[in-house]
């Protein structure tokens, strides 16, 4: 994780010295493109508010897991499942870099320790905060919270609207996605499956 980061971050320092640029300088030369005035009044900060938008939307390529996890794991005797209901995200997909949106559920089955329960929204968030497609954002999270806890069993299920099939293309407004990753007793066992299921049904 700490090594893909870097990678991230020494490729835009790259860029920004290669050439000079900025996000602001290149959504500046981007609004003429579109047919609009950038020296217009209401599109003179645009660039820079585009700029800093950008910057947080994908700040989870410079998240740390080990610092936002920092040591809030509690070693606790417990065979039972964990569970954290809709927890709302917000990412942006790689395809068209417009928003997609909805809310995950994750379970997991402890083996020796637990993690704090701020901790996984917050895990939520690192992988969100990227461009994402839902596919792999419900896959990362998953396999992050196995390796983080040493879990048993991981679950998790996100629902998302996306709004390159809302404002584009096909255009469907009420349309979801449902994605899943179950890991460990979550995949092999039905039983655990099934409970992880009912729990998080819609009451």
């Amino acid at each position: 994780m700490k090594a893909n980061n870097r990678a991230v971050d020494e490729r835009v320092l790259e860029l920004r010295r290669g050439e000079g640029r900025s996000l602001e300088s290149l959504v500046r030369d981007m609004i003429p493109l579109l047919g609009e005035d950038p020296n217009r009044d209401g599109l003179l900060r645009t660039p820079h508010r585009v700029e800093k938008a950008l910057e947080f939307l994908t700040q989870g390529y410079h998240a740390d897991i080990p610092s936002i996890v920092n040591d809030a794991l509690y070693e606790v005797e417990s065979d039972g499942m964990v569970v954290v209901r809709d927890i709302e995200f917000f990412s942006m997909c790689e395809h068209h870099m417009l928003p997609f949106f909805g809310k995950m559920h994750v379970a997991y089955l402890p083996s020796d320790r637990v993690i704090g329960l701020s901790k996984i929204p917050r895990i939520v968030d690192v992988f969100a905060r990227r461009l994402q497609i839902q596919e792999r954002l419900t896959q990362e999270v998953a396999q992050t919270i196995a390796d983080v806890v040493d879990a048993r069993g991981v679950g998790v299920v996100s629902e998302a609207t996306h709004f390159c099939m809302m404002m584009r293309g096909v255009e469907k407004q009420h349309s979801s996605t449902v994605t899943s990753a179950m890991i460990g007793a979550f995949r092999t066992q039905k039983a655990t499956r099934d409970e992880f299921l009912s729990l998080i049904r819609p009451r």
